[in-house]
């Protein structure tokens, strides 16, 4: 029977380095192969679905923390931030020195530090692990190389918006915007502490996932969910099988009806032979 399989990227599809296991790709399109959907289920926006991630091959796109849905090449949901509530943001961020960068399908806009604080982020990962230089340039630099400096902030075309560790924390930027947002602490380590993602509020991965489902006239008994981060739980909670990854949050695991091996750990490969999703060995 067709199994429907929903697929976090950024501590699940990828490593902490931003590297996909080849064992993760090989599952996917073994899964494809025999007859199971796959998507894409991710904070990221479009523009951060690089190249390395989209030619495994996926059935669709839920992205921007499920304000976006892509089916087949057809777009079936795209919500979008408020340009007063990106002006807000904007105006808050630069008066108290927060880097970060508003994501929409088009590019990755960057505030005017966001980009070198990233590129510090790299090389301060390389220094204390230089072994891991060849997985940080393929995983990480792509990112900072799609982050575009020097255009005009406020736009109509903003999915969500991330930003990088600051001295502001988390339950401060949550008071400032927790009418207008949802806030969560960011699903990318790296960067750093009191890092987060804001995105339009009342939506969830779950809740596209359930809107794909009506649109593909499919049961919800036959869906997997893979996540680690906080912005997982919804996804995790509302699939049939929710697996946390060996890395996950705590939050994650406690909700999670399986909790499979790390990315590292082939977490992927080995749940979907777990289930029967695929039956060959590697």
């Amino acid at each position: 029977m067709k199994k429907v399989i929903f697929l976090d990227i950024d501590g699940t599809l990828v490593n902490d380095n931003g590297v996909i296991p080849e064992s993760a790709k090989l599952a996917i399109q073994k899964a494809r192969e025999n007859g199971h959907l796959t998507f894409i289920c991710t904070g990221r926006s479009k523009a951060e679905l690089f190249p390395e991630i989209l030619e495994i091959g996926f059935d669709g796109i839920i992205g921007a923390a499920g304000g976006y849905i892509e089916v087949g090449g057809e777009v079936i949901l795209h919500e979008r931030v408020k340009t007063e509530d990106v002006q807000h943001l904007v105006k808050f961020f630069d008066r108290h020195g927060i880097d970060f960068y508003l994501e929409s399908n088009g590019g990755l806009f960057a505030s005017k530090s966001c980009k070198s604080h990233v590129q510090s982020i790299i090389e301060r990962l390389i220094l204390g692990n230089p072994e891991a230089k060849e997985e940080v340039e393929k995983g990480i630099q792509p990112f900072h190389d799609a982050l575009i400096e020097g255009e005009d902030l406020i736009r109509e075309d903003i999915n969500k918006i991330s930003f990088l560790g600051s001295d502001l924390s988390i339950e401060q930027i949550s008071d400032e915007f927790s009418s207008k947002f949802t806030i969560i602490p960011s699903t990318v380590p790296i960067f750093g502490k009191n890092s987060g993602e804001l995105s339009v509020p009342g939506i969830h991965k779950a809740t596209a996932i359930e809107k794909l489902l009506k649109y593909l006239k499919l049961d919800k008994k036959n869906t997997f969910g893979y996540g680690d981060g906080l912005n997982d739980i919804e996804m995790i909670e509302y699939v049939q099988h929710g697996i946390a990854m060996g890395n996950a949050k705590e939050a994650v695991k406690e909700v999670a009806n399986d909790i499979t091996d790390t990315h590292n750990e082939d977490g992927i490969y080995n749940s979907f032979r777990k289930y029967g999703l695929i039956q060959s060995k590697m």
